[in-house]
């Protein structure tokens, strides 16, 4: 299975460090906190905080990434969310919000990569596996799929903010706990799989997945469902739009969030859409659908808020005799 580090990577993208870095040496002897402190634009940043305890944290010696939002982006976020102020926001909410805002390694932009990394926050779904964060470098740095999908943009002018115990990164919006549904939309190579799902004749899979779970999916890829054609004339089958749905369904599996090192050699595995499959171990993870084909598990434990997702290279198609 591939690290999760270099899961689906595209390019490595250097960003310039000069007229789009915010570096400065005089702040590379100065804590996060202490930078965030003396900069009014991330004046709510440090306020929430001190609420949540994590002030002290980041005056202490470490190594972290912050993507810190700004006052504009934590008013909207607020008032998005029906709050005034950050103390009505519920503590344990935010506490969780501002940790999916760093990650335990300090990254430069230039070391940045498109790609998952982990940040610090867990979701509802998993007590031991932290949540995932989709980085994209096609265009800037976009986290999550940008603001319209609960993620972020750098603000290049104000990136690669040194500080002692890490970097800054200041953002354009307050990056919200992704869902299974944000990161399928956030990565380019599940853009069929959204589409699919969210064709004509399907059910509301979009609010299904996005609600508590949790979910186990099984997401093919882009290049899973170019396949998809030859695949299925094989069988030969040409699926309803009824077939097409169980077909999806047949990727979920609800209430769980299997992570990879729970799957075993043999496991049978049963989805929402009923009948089974079975996971393979032995020389790599395999799934062996109803109609007895091979598929690889090519990325794992991709965490969400109320699930996980593992990637797969072809669509799995149940037996519809």
């Amino acid at each position: 299975m591939k690290n999760l580090m270099n899961s689906f990577l595209i390019v490595a993208f250097a960003l310039s460090m000069g007229s789009c870095s915010s570096d400065d040496s005089s702040n590379s002897q100065k804590t996060i906190s202490k930078i965030a402190s003396e900069n009014p634009n991330l004046s709510i940043l440090v306020e929430a905080l001190d609420r949540a305890g994590l002030v002290a944290t980041f005056n202490a010696a470490g190594d972290y990434t912050v993507f810190a939002p700004t006052n504009t982006a934590f008013q909207a976020f607020l008032s998005a969310n029906g709050f005034t102020t950050i103390d009505q926001v519920p503590l344990p909410l935010l506490t969780e919000v501002l940790k999916n805002h760093v990650l335990a390694e300090s990254f430069t932009s230039s070391q940045l990569t498109t790609g998952y990394v982990k940040t610090l926050a867990k979701g509802s779904a998993s007590a031991t596996n932290t949540l995932s964060m989709y980085i994209d470098l096609t265009s800037g740095v976009k986290i999550n799929g940008g603001a319209s999908n609960g993620g972020a943009n750098v603000v290049l002018t104000s990136a690669n903010i040194q500080a002692s115990n890490g970097i800054i990164h200041v953002v354009d919006n307050v990056i919200g706990l992704p869902t299974v549904v944000n990161h399928a939309i956030a990565n380019p190579n599940f853009s069929s799989l959204v589409a699919t799902l969210t064709s004509e004749g399907q059910p509301d899979f979009v609010t299904i997945l996005s609600g508590v779970g949790p979910f186990t999916v099984f997401a093919p890829t882009n290049a899973a469902f170019t396949a998809l054609t030859s695949d299925l004339a094989a069988i030969p089958l040409t699926p309803t739009t009824a077939q097409l749905t169980t077909v999806l369904q047949y990727h979920v599996v609800s209430p769980a969030n299997v992570l990879a090192s729970s799957l075993t050699n043999g496991m049978v595995v049963t989805p929402l859409a009923g009948g089974t499959f079975t996971i393979n171990t032995t020389n790599g993870a395999t799934i062996t659908d109803g109609n007895n084909r091979v598929t690889n598990i090519v990325a794992t434990d991709v965490q969400a808020s109320n699930g996980v997702i593992h990637a797969i290279n072809r669509v799995l198609l149940p037996s519809f005799n």
